[in-house]
Order: C-alpha cells, then structure tokens, then sequence
C-alpha cells in the first residue's frame, strides 16, 4: 500500500524497490513514535471539529491496539507496505473503515516523519547520556582508588612529567562532560514539535498546534512549516557531530589503552577472558575490544561529513533523499551506545602497574621539578633551565624527587567533587 498512489496507476517494481530501499527496516523502530504521534494528532482533530468523539475514540483505540503489537513484538511491515506510516493507516483502515481514512487530515508523510524521528532522538539521546554516565563513574572510581599511583606523561609520544592514574582516568571523565554538551545542544533542537507542518508550507486546516506540542511533550513548537522541514537532515547531522565528539573521546581512550597495554609501556593489563589470541603465536594478549571501539569511533566521526555531503546544495522544501538520513544516523545511535557499554564493562576489569617510574628510563621525567628547586633557591628560570639541561647532557643529572603538585586539577589535587558537579549539571539538563 502506498497511501500517495493514484488510482490505477502501478509503480513499476524496480523503481518501487530502488526508491523505498531500507526503510522498512528502520521504520519499524519508529512504529511506536508514529503511533503516539498518530493519537496525539487525533485527539487533537476532535478537538477542533475535523473528528467526532465518537471517531476520535475509535482512532485512539486501534493505536493503542497497534502500540501493544509492537510492545509485544508482533508488529511487521511487509513488503505490501511501503512504510510504517501506510502500515499503520492501512490497519485502522482495515478496523473502522471509512474513519481509519481519516487519520491523516491535516498532515503529511513529511511531518509524519519528522515528528516521529524528532521523538525516537529524543529518547534516544537520554539513552546515550545515561551510558555517558556509567562510564563517567567508573573513570571518576578509578581516578580515585589509583589517583597516588603515578604513570608518565608524554608530549610528542616522548617522555615529559610526571602523571598519574587518577589524572588520565578522571581527565576523560571531565572530556565526557564537555561530549554532555553537545548532547544537550541537540536536544534541544530536537525538542521542538514539526507536526502541523505538513508538507512544508501548513494546511487550510484550523489545527491546533499547541495542543499537539503539549499532548507530545515537547518543549516548544517549530513555529515555521518551512524551518520544519528544512530542519530534516540538519538535525541528524547535528547529532552526528554530537555523537562524533563523543566517539572522539572513546577512539583516544581506547589508543590509549592498547599503547599502555603493550610490552614495549606495560602500565595496564586486563583479565584473559577480556582479551584474545592469535592463531599462530600462543603468547599473545591482544585488546581487540579497544581496538574495535577504536575502528568503529572513528568511523562514527567520518559520519558528519556524510551527512553534510548528503544535503549540499539542497533547496527548501522536501526531497527525497531526505530519507537517506535515517539509516545511518540509526545506525550511529546503535554503535555508540555499544561501544559506551562495552567500554564501561571492560574497563572496570582494568590492572594497573605500580612503581612505573622506579625504572631508570624515566628519570629525566623529574627535570622540571628539578628546575622548580633551583628556582625556588633564587636561581631565574632561564639560568635554571640551562643548568639542568647540561646536566642531562652530561649524564650527570640526579633525579630528586617528585615535587608537590598541589593546585587545582593536578595530580595532587584531582578536583574529583568538582568534575562530578560539573556533570551532573550538564547531565541534568
């Protein structure tokens, strides 16, 4: 069924085929919002006088009826069907006749669309924030029981100073507050209700839009029918980059873990059952999961790019690419919120090294708080710098002990209180 075909006319297969392509695949992720959407959209036909009561009663009834199917898994879209929006007419259609004919006065396929997708990102985006905080507590728990054990610290992949576990753990605890952000920022765009806005330019119609913004629980409306459609694509695309941030911050965890987990670093180790073989090397320990998260993070921030490309040049109004957006964005939500799973579980399990520094090759990692003593005894930091870095040159220099890093977000002073309150702001919001 296709609830735009003409009487007697028949779309060739291989068009049909090419033009729907995998939409009912995702589309069934979006039944639930649609029939939501559908009853709120209803309600408020009645409301107005475009419905009777009695009409209105039976709409909401066969939704919610269809809403029980998908709970329990039994609603499909076959290929009769071209999406889930004809699916779901097609079955009130089948119910109440002539009044499932009515459901969609007053709408298009497009805000159809854009109001169940703007709903499925909605909760989708609390889903991705909650995994957020899960691991957000696991680094932040590890920052704490390792924040006296300490780790070098590198620039230009050499050594620098002096770090710590608790630094590099709660370091990326603090990063995904700022990915927190990004969510939130789309969000809010998402939080604004499309529905009313037709195919692009209203309806004669004397809807209600408010009603339906409140009945939906958005936050405001898309006052502009045509800023609403031009809002499909740039939204996915905005949580693309959001979703890119994040896997950012993943993908270089993850680097991390797999440099510090080698032979050549040795600060970390993981449980066997977390880590695999090789099929001709039996000693080998490999942190394939890191390296997946790794693989597939990077991936998701190429995403952005794909997006943008797909919706270059395009001019307002509606086209029909617009329906390439869905699949991978869906896709994207399905990958991060795996991979922030998998990271969390796994790195609970994490062994980390003590007495790292003890070994001689990281003596030099004490030269700038070499510098700070003879600074500290009067010596200006230009004539200091010169006389320790003689003193490496020499082989002569003795590395004193570490100095007391005590100011704010340092390694003796981690600010964990103050790294949770500031994600539990941004978390809120």
């Amino acid at each position: 069924m296709k609830i735009w075909q003409k009487k007697g006319i028949k779309v060739r297969d291989h068009i049909d085929q090419f033009t729907v392509g995998d939409d009912r695949e995702w589309d069934k992720r979006l039944a639930p919002y649609d029939i939501i959407a559908s009853k709120a959209h209803a309600q408020m036909l009645e409301k107005v006088g475009l419905l009777t009561t009695s009409e209105a009663d039976q709409l909401t009834q066969g939704l919610e009826d269809l809403l029980k199917d998908v709970e329990k898994g039994t609603f499909t879209i076959s290929e009769a069907f071209e999406d889930v929006h004809s699916k779901i007419e097609f079955e009130l259609t089948e119910k109440y006749g002539d009044v499932g004919k009515k459901i969609h006065t007053a709408r298009s396929r497009n805000d159809q669309v854009l109001v169940a997708m703007q709903l499925f990102l909605k909760d989708e985006i609390q889903d991705i924030k909650q995994l957020i905080k899960a691991l957000f507590d696991q680094y932040l728990s590890l920052a704490d029981k390792h924040k006296g054990q300490l780790l070098p610290g590198y620039t230009h992949l050499q050594i620098a100073m002096p770090s710590s576990f608790g630094l590099w753990f709660s370091a990326y605890a603090e990063v995904l507050a700022d990915d927190l952000l990004l969510l939130n920022a789309v969000n809010t765009i998402c939080d604004q209700n499309p529905l009313g806005s037709a195919a692009g330019y209203g309806s004669s119609f004397p809807i209600d839009r408010d009603d339906t913004t409140a009945a939906l629980g958005f936050n405001t409306l898309k006052f502009n029918v045509v800023a609403a459609q031009m809002s499909r694509g740039k939204l996915e695309k905005n949580l693309a980059q959001a979703i890119g941030s994040l896997a950012g911050t993943l993908s270089r965890f993850s680097m991390d873990v797999c440099l510090y987990m080698s032979q050549n670093f040795d600060f970390i180790s993981f449980p066997d059952d977390i880590t695999t073989g090789s099929s001709i090397m039996p000693h080998k320990k490999n942190p394939d999961v890191f390296e997946l998260i790794r693989g597939k993070c990077n991936k998701l921030q190429a995403l952005p790019n794909e997006l943008s490309m797909m919706s270059t040049n395009l001019p307002s109004g509606y086209h029909r690419e617009m329906q390439l957006f869905k699949g991978p964005i869906m896709q994207a939500i399905d990958d991060i919120k795996s991979c922030l799973s998998i990271l969390t579980s796994s790195i609970k399990e994490v062994q980390v090294k003590s007495d790292i520094l003890i070994d001689d090759k990281y003596a030099h990692i004490f030269s700038v708080d070499a510098l700070h003593e003879l600074i500290q005894n009067g010596i200006p930091f230009r004539d200091a710098y010169v006389q320790i870095g003689d003193a490496i040159n020499k082989g002569e220099f003795v590395p004193p002990k570490m100095g007391k890093h005590t100011h704010r977000g340092s390694i003796g002073n981690l600010e964990l209180d103050a790294i949770r309150e500031k994600f539990t702001t941004y978390f809120e919001k």
